[in-house]
């Protein structure tokens, strides 16, 4: 920082205030108004000191160009979380909660080079056979399904109720999920996301998944995870787990977030009053300045350089902030000027997100079916009143008290709906046995074959 510069104001209540250490992105503070923090670390220039968890440090590049040049240059920057210097020197303990999203998996998000190429292609071309109209119509009945468990209340919470379930739900659908195995997903995923007891919610995720690779090896369908099988990269089962686990759990924690707080902003933002053409907007405004995954890609440098005016260390972590990058005031006039889509919210560069367009119409089906069926849907408490969830990685709301018109439950769909999904089912047949249990998959399923 230049010496002529004025010192930084730290946020309200941030602990870093006149302690020269890292600035904690998390805590109910960082929270409650992530943005000022933002401003803060900006003064340090394109990079920042911060932690992410107590005793978990990490440089945070917050300048959308220099975000933009790490995420593109794979060769000075490596993902392979094995490369992580202060874990390997055992200055992050195992049991962090921030650890199970940053250690080392066999996947294509934590692999370089020809390996990332191999296992990136598999996962983008068995993506790419997903029908569109399918994903429509998939979207929509767990749409249906959900609004139809609180249409006659008049109230919900849109959060808890169905932005957070969705998601899960079609992905479930998508990957060919019986019943036991999908009630198990859904509870690992929201496990790890929410930092309850993490380590056993990962323990559970794999368990599952293990056994859903297992059961198509010997009945294959279609379905993503089949599809993912068959790939001409023969991928072995413990690359497979891993890499359906990643676009389980990467695919629908920052899905469930997109439709929450986009629907949060359709909500608390007089200018879509009038919402009906809107959400396309609502949509790219959200990822503009409210991403669901505000803090993220983790890398790490593969020798000491100086990057963006900051010295940095082989191994050291760098993070990079969407949320600050997007919300520079050098894209203010830029992004007015350009286009609405050059955020980095789906991240850039060789390891971009590889389903940005379907989370897109999913998120898109399910705003505007929920807009439909509960058109006079509004906020239940005033917008400052709202929780955010802490944590360096999500922007995500704790719920979204919503109240309307009581209506009567839509019509459920009937097996002839869509014959595609048969193969999903054959193996569903102890779904009544599951949905004894309580399994939230379980219970959708019943639901639908009605």
């Amino acid at each position: 920082m230049d010496a002529q510069s004025p010192a930084p104001v730290p946020p309200p209540g941030c602990p870093a205030h006149n302690s020269g250490g890292q600035v904690p992105l998390h805590g109910p503070e960082f929270a409650a108004d992530p943005q000022a923090y933002y401003e803060y670390l900006r003064h340090y220039g394109p990079t920042a000191p911060v932690e992410l968890a107590p005793g978990v440090e990490a440089t945070l590049v917050t300048d959308y160009a220099a975000a933009l040049q790490l995420l593109q240059d794979s060769g000075a920057f490596r993902k392979d979380a094995r490369r992580w210097r202060a874990f390997n020197e055992g200055k992050v303990a195992p049991d962090s909660p921030v650890v199970p999203l940053l250690a080392y998996r066999p996947n294509c998000m934590f692999s370089d080079g020809a390996e990332h190429l191999r296992l990136r292609q598999a996962v983008t071309d068995s993506m790419a056979r997903v029908d569109s109209r399918r994903l429509s119509q998939r979207t929509e009945q767990v749409s249906n399904y959900l609004i139809d468990q609180f249409s006659t209340r008049g109230s919900a919470d849109l959060l808890g109720d169905y932005a957070k379930q969705l998601p899960l739900f079609v992905f479930n659908e998508l990957f060919g999920c019986p019943a036991d195995i999908g009630d198990r997903v859904l509870f690992g995923i929201s496990g790890m996301f929410d930092g309850v007891n993490a380590e056993k919610a990962a323990e559970v995720l794999f368990q599952a998944v293990g056994e859903l690779v297992a059961l198509k090896r010997s009945k294959p369908g279609e379905d993503v995870a089949s599809w993912l099988m068959q790939h001409e990269a023969r991928l072995t089962d413990e690359e497979m787990v891993h890499q359906l686990a990643l676009l389980l759990a990467a695919g629908t924690e920052p899905l469930r977030n997109l439709i929450g707080n986009t629907l949060h902003r359709l909500l608390s933002h007089d200018a879509y009053a009038h919402r009906g053409g809107l959400i396309d907007e609502a949509i790219d405004d959200t990822l503009w300045e409210n991403p669901p995954m505000s803090n993220f890609a983790p890398h790490y440098p593969a020798a000491d350089m100086e990057f963006a005016g900051q010295k940095l260390q082989a191994g050291e972590l760098v993070l990079v902030s969407f949320a600050a990058a997007n919300t520079g005031p050098a894209l203010a006039a830029a992004r007015q000027a350009g286009s609405n889509r050059a955020h980095l919210a789906w991240s850039a560069g060789p390891h971009a997100c590889p389903s940005k367009e379907p989370a897109r119409q999913i998120t898109v089906t399910a705003v505007e079916n929920l807009l439909n069926q509960l058109p006079d849907v509004e906020l239940a408490v005033p917008e400052d009143s709202l929780a955010w969830r802490p944590g360096p990685f999500n922007r995500a709301l704790v719920a979204l008290p919503a109240r309307f018109t009581p209506v009567k439950p839509v019509r459920r769909p009937s097996r002839s709906d869509d014959r595609t999904e048969a193969p999903a089912r054959e193996e569903q047949s102890g779904a009544a046995r599951a949905s004894e249990r309580g399994g939230l998959w379980s219970q959708f399923l019943t639901w639908l074959a009605r």
